[in-house]
Formats: structure tokens, C-alpha cells, sequence
């Protein structure tokens, strides 16, 4: 893979300025960088909507129609952790005590991924590389979805804008089942890693028996367990899948994959024309920045231009870092991306991916 070069050269010195403004804000109000006893309470709720559900699965006898509802909520509550818990914790943002961090961020493994290649694919690879093709795998579908005008066009992406949507719940089922084996070995023999580069064997057997207590917890324990047939325990560990899936793929497309943001390339020689900085300003954008709930259950996801350009600090600050943000990008005249509601970028990411859907000589 080729390297990519950031521009150094920030005559402006806009991320100078920034960061420096950002610094105050914290010392001025006198806070952590990191989570507070609200982060900490979402944390406790999120697990509730995961767990609760759960144990009342096993536990309590009741209608198939509501064991049904029931894993649709654990979904809910398993993006909800995703987002909230495990996403800090492993952008080591949860909180300012190392142990704690890299106890929450063990979480992932409850939710069918995997530490090691979640910090390559997320913390270096997407937030490095953002939306850069061959190099950020978030925006990589293989040939099913066209994400990228850079990407090969294929027949098939003519229709995406009306099948991408039943593909995106997909997501964390391909955790638990493929992802994360193909991404191990990749990852472990281009010699990538978050931090120092770990012994592969430990690796190997933490994937491994992290996934075998995940299959007995989910499915081996309710087939054991419950009065219903296997295929329908199957059935539901689906359909917790496909929500938590379905919830955490649009949430990441509406940051990235919309019109407004870019898909640099970059040159001959490997060289971009931004810095890392003003990179993320062109190429992510926030949505419903003023909606409470939104804001409460996606993490601060919804304020990603300020997570991409501040990922070590705790998304609960997001919304007054985001005013700091804006000003600074509009008095130097760089672009701050967003939409006002989830709908609206809902509509857009289609509407673009429609567009990305045509065949490039008539696009």
C-alpha cells in the first residue's frame, strides 16, 4: 500500500489556533478532557437496555412476540453501548485511569468484536486515513456498495440507494461470524497495530476464546436455557444483530458518506493537499447538532467533526467544543460540514449514494 503524506504546511496555522482555544476552554472551566458522572450514568443505562433484556429472556417466562421485541431492544442497547461506552473507552477518552479505559473498552468483545482490530481499522486506519480509498477501510463495501467515487464501478451499484439500507443491519453479525479473523490476519501480517505491535499468538487465542464465551453467552446459554427451539434463538440473535447493525452503519454514513464531505486522493507521490487537521474539516460532517436525544444515545457521534479533530477527548464535551470549532473553521475560511436534522442527512446520504450508484461516465 502506498504511503500517504499530509501536507505540513499550515500557513494559517488554524489547528494552532484551535487547539489552543480548546486547551483554555478546559482550563478556564477547570474539567477533565475525560468522562464524567454523566458519561458514566449513560454507561449504566446503555448496559440496562443491553443486559436487562437479556436476563429477562432467560428468566421469565413469555410470549414468543415479546421474546422478539426483546432482542430488537438488546440491539438497541448493544449499539448503544458501542457507541457510548466501548468507543471512548478505547479512544482512551472514558476516563483519565488507564485500568478503567481498557476495562470498558473490553467491552467490544460483548458485543462480538475485538480490541486489536477495532483500535487498527478505527483509531489508525479511519481516523489517520479518513475517507481515502484504499487506505480508509470504513468506506471499503468490497463490490457490493459504492461508497467512493474513486471505487470500481460495477452494475449492481446502479440500485444501491434502495438496497444499502438492508445490507447496513449486517454489520456486527459479520463481526461475530468473519471480520474479524480476515482483519486479524491482515492487520498482524502488514505488522499494523494501535501502540506497540503485540505478540500475534496472544492475539490469536484472546479472538479465538473471546469468541467461543460469546457464542456459549448468546446462543449456546438461551437454547440451554429457554423453552424454545434452536433456529428461533438463532432467529433472535439475528435480529440483535441486524438492529445494533442497522443503527451503528447509519450513524458512521452520515458522517462521512454524504455530499458535502470529500474523497481526496493523493498525489503521484503519495502527497495530500491538506494537513491532518484541515483533512478531517473536508472530508466529515456533524448532523442534528442541537437534537438532545440524538446527541444523548449515538455517543456525540452526531458531532463528528469535533470527535475526528479531538478523538482523545470525551464526546460529552462535543457540544461546546462545537461552537469553538465552527468559529475558528469560519474565521479561516475552511468548511465546518452539517446538517441540521438526521433526516435531512438521511436523505442526502441516499440521495448520494444514488449518485455514486451511476455509471461514472454519466454521473
Amino acid at each position: 500500500m502506498k504511503t500517504v503524506n499530509f501536507s505540513r504546511i499550515d500557513k494559517a496555522k488554524f489547528f494552532r489556533t484551535l487547539n489552543k482555544r480548546v486547551n483554555n476552554y478546559f482550563k478556564e472551566n477547570d474539567i477533565k478532557r475525560t468522562g464524567n458522572w454523566k458519561l458514566y450514568t449513560k454507561a449504566v443505562i446503555m448496559f440496562t437496555i443491553y443486559l436487562v433484556p437479556f436476563i429477562l429472556l432467560l428468566t421469565v417466562s413469555m410470549p414468543q412476540w415479546l421474546q422478539l421485541l426483546l432482542t430488537a431492544v438488546i440491539g438497541v442497547g448493544m449499539a448503544g453501548v458501542g457507541m457510548n461506552v466501548m468507543h471512548d473507552s478505547n479512544h482512551e477518552s472514558f476516563s483519565s485511569r488507564k485500568w478503567v479505559n481498557k476495562l470498558m473498552g473490553s467491552s467490544i468483545y460483548m458485543l462480538a468484536g475485538n480490541v486489536f482490530n477495532w483500535k487498527v481499522q478505527h483509531n489508525v486506519l479511519h481516523h489517520t486515513y479518513t475517507n481515502i480509498q484504499d487506505h480508509d477501510e470504513d468506506i471499503d463495501a468490497g463490490r457490493v456498495i459504492r461508497f467512493s467515487q474513486h471505487a470500481k464501478w460495477f452494475r449492481i451499484h446502479a440500485a444501491q440507494k434502495y438496497y444499502s439500507i438492508f445490507l447496513y443491519g449486517l454489520l456486527t453479525i459479520n463481526w461475530a461470524i468473519t471480520t474479524d479473523f480476515k482483519q486479524m490476519h491482515s492487520y498482524l501480517k502488514r505488522k499494523l497495530s494501535y501502540g506497540k505491535f503485540p505478540n500475534p499468538a496472544t492475539e490469536w487465542t484472546k479472538l479465538v476464546v473471546t469468541k467461543i464465551l460469546y457464542y456459549a453467552l448468546w446462543i449456546v446459554l438461551p437454547i440451554a436455557v429457554m423453552d424454545v427451539v434452536w433456529w428461533k434463538v438463532l432467529i433472535g440473535f439475528f435480529v440483535m444483530h441486524y438492529v445494533a447493525g442497522m443503527i451503528l452503519s447509519v450513524v458512521f454514513q452520515l458522517a462521512h458518506v454524504v455530499p458535502n464531505t470529500e474523497m481526496p486522493l493523493p498525489d503521484k507521490d503519495g502527497n495530500l493537499e491538506h494537513t491532518w487537521a484541515i483533512h478531517q474539516l473536508y472530508t466529515t460532517s456533524n448532523f442534528a447538532p442541537s437534537n438532545w436525544f440524538i446527541n444523548f444515545y449515538t455517543g456525540g457521534l452526531n458531532h463528528q467533526v469535533e470527535h475526528h479533530i479531538f478523538p482523545h477527548i470525551s464526546h460529552i464535551h462535543y457540544k461546546k467544543l462545537a461552537k469553538i470549532v465552527k468559529e475558528t473553521a469560519k474565521e479561516f475560511n475552511l468548511p465546518y460540514n452539517e446538517y441540521k436534522t438526521t433526516r435531512r442527512a438521511i436523505i442526502e446520504h441516499f440521495r448520494h449514494l444514488g449518485n455514486l450508484g451511476k455509471k461514472p461516465q454519466m454521473a
